[in-house]
């Protein structure tokens, strides 16, 4: 969905989440994630620099960085932020004007798609549809809920919403 909105709505730009998970094989620095130890990662959350974070069951965290909102900002864009329910939850409370989506594969085809990519341990596949069940209860509090169960329709929708949400915003501010 991600991909879907920064190709078919040109204002959106990524927020490049923060990670202390090691770096995979063609993954760059501040272009996929920004690789932090857990020691800068530590350092930074004490000096308020996380928007938001979020500690995941198998020990990495990640998080969005205000500094990434400050660059999209200086360059005209709207930030795009791909979070964890958490995090999404945080960010609707400190940002006002925030819209946030939830978007819900059903579990049968979000297990198959995590083990087609083959990155995460079987042990890790089990707990990341724990997780997924879980946060499924807590869908109701988003703005928005997308059922992903054709990608290429859930990714009109989604920009449907957006572009809609932008329209109403610039509304909103030529007033």
């Amino acid at each position: 969905m991600v991909q879907a909105l920064l190709e078919r709505v040109p204002k959106l730009r990524l927020a490049v989440s923060a990670t202390t998970r090691p770096r995979r094989p063609a993954e760059e620095d501040g272009v996929h994630y920004w690789f932090l130890s857990d020691a800068e990662f530590d350092r930074r959350l004490a000096a308020g620099e996380f928007l938001e974070y979020h500690e995941f069951p198998w020990g990495q965290r990640s998080g969005t960085l205000r500094s990434e909102l400050e660059r999209i900002a200086r360059d005209g864009g709207v930030p795009l932020l791909e979070l964890e329910l958490n995090g999404s939850l945080a960010v609707s409370e400190a940002v006002p004007n925030a819209v946030t989506l939830f978007v819900d594969a059903p579990l049968p085809e979000l297990e198959r798609r995590l083990r087609a990519r083959a990155t995460e341990s079987a042990g890790e596949i089990e707990e990341r549809i724990a997780l997924a069940r879980e946060q499924r209860e807590l869908a109701g509090r988003f703005d928005h809920v997308v059922a992903n169960d054709d990608r290429e329709r859930a990714a009109d929708e989604c920009v449907a919403i957006v572009e809609r949400e932008l329209a109403a915003a610039a509304s909103m501010a030529c007033r």
